[in-house]
């Protein structure tokens, strides 16, 4: 009975542990802006510089601690490494759902977005399984001999690590976010008729003037009781506003295209029945540099020879932009939107979208990006 329990929780952890971390690496540069939020919050962002370095090792260190759980490799070292990890990812969302700060804490990364709340529950379940995992822990018998066990660990190794840094340099092998190939994105910006909205509960703070006696009253209390047609009692202070209910939320809620003066671009870029190609920069200064001229000399090709609308993207003030154009003879139009949109459309900087009618046919990092003619081919000449 103790050693099918020591099983069950090994398979458990172990599996959970993969995939936690295998879902996170997907999207390394995801899981660094969450590590960014975490640091802001903790007021350490001197190491936003480590994030992406950060992101990628314990995405690696979950995957290759579940695998060795799993195989058994120096099991006692592998589950004081994972009682460890699980206390500090339990003290993390406790503190996001408790003070109400990183309030999705990227746990299963964008593919299971969970509350601070189910993710704290979630972690308290799993330091469960791995007290018990800890309390037998020299009972947790390998499935090989030490040797093999360390070659299977540094093999494990090599492809966590690696799976990640493939993924930040050619984005992700499987996109969660709501820019991903064949989404609309004006569809994925609407409400659909009926759609029920988040539901609110304000509280009221009242003093009686007379007796300076004191209430506290929801909305609908306050006007179930009449007492606001008492004119002895009198809100104190501003109502207190609390979410009860969420209701429904468009994938896509925070974009906003616009021109240097500040016109909105959505509709009119977003219904064109044309192909059209957007450079996506969200911060200029970290840009790759030949990158960018290399995007530069596709629009100008796209342009001079398809007449395709090429648009550059970035979230850089007017002036800065305009600035950045100049230097780098930039052929494209100039739009502004704010970094988060930016970073969530394609996880490079610069990226590259090609869209149609709204929809995102097909999306690349600078590493891989498409060559003229392999657009023209592949695309241009079939429209």
């Amino acid at each position: 009975m103790k050693n099918a329990l020591v099983w069950f929780c090994r398979i458990a952890v172990g599996l959970l542990f993969i995939f936690s971390g295998l879902i996170k690496a997907n999207d390394p540069l995801g899981f660094s802006y969450k590590l960014e939020e975490y640091f802001e919050v903790f007021y350490i962002t001197w190491l936003n510089g480590f994030a992406l370095s950060l992101s990628v090792i314990l995405c690696a260190l979950e995957m290759i601690l579940g695998f060795a759980l799993l195989v058994g490799a120096r099991a006692v070292k592998v589950v004081w490494g994972l009682l460890l990890l699980i206390i500090f990812f339990g003290f993390l969302t406790f503190y996001s759902a408790y003070f109400k700060v990183v309030q999705t804490c990227g746990c299963f990364g964008d593919a299971i977005p969970l509350t601070p709340w189910q993710s704290f529950i979630k972690d308290m379940i799993l330091l469960l399984l791995v007290v018990m995992l800890f309390i037998n822990r020299k009972s947790i018998k390998p499935l090989t001999n030490a040797k093999t066990g360390d070659k299977l660990l540094l093999g494990a190794a090599i492809v966590s690590i690696g799976f990640g840094l493939y993924t930040y340099n050619f984005l992700p092998v499987i996109d969660f976010l709501p820019y991903k190939i064949g989404a609309n994105i004006l569809e994925e910006m609407k409400t659909p008729p009926g759609a029920i909205p988040d539901e609110f509960e304000i509280t009221y703070k009242l003093i009686n003037k007379k007796t300076k006696a004191t209430k506290t009253m929801t909305d609908k209390e306050y006007l179930k009781s009449g007492i606001w047609k008492d004119a002895n009692w009198q809100v104190q202070g501003n109502p207190e506003s609390r979410l009860v209910k969420k209701g429904f939320e468009p994938k896509i809620r925070d974009l906003n295209i616009q021109d240097a003066q500040g016109n909105n671009y959505n509709q009119e870029l977003l219904s064109s029945p044309f192909y059209s190609l957007w450079i996506v920069a969200y911060n200029l200064d970290d840009a790759n540099a030949a990158a960018v001229n290399r995007s530069n000399a596709l629009a100008a090709n796209l342009i001079q020879n398809y007449n395709t609308r090429v648009i550059f993207l970035t979230s850089n003030a007017p002036e800065s932009a305009q600035k950045f154009a100049k230097e780098h003879k930039l052929v494209s139009e100039l739009f502004y939107a704010d970094g988060v949109p930016l970073k969530t459309m394609v996880r490079a900087n610069p990226g590259i979208i090609l869209l149609k009618n709204g929809t995102v046919i097909n999306k690349w990092h600078f590493h891989n990006m498409p060559k003229y003619d392999e657009l023209v081919k592949n695309y241009l000449s079939k429209q």
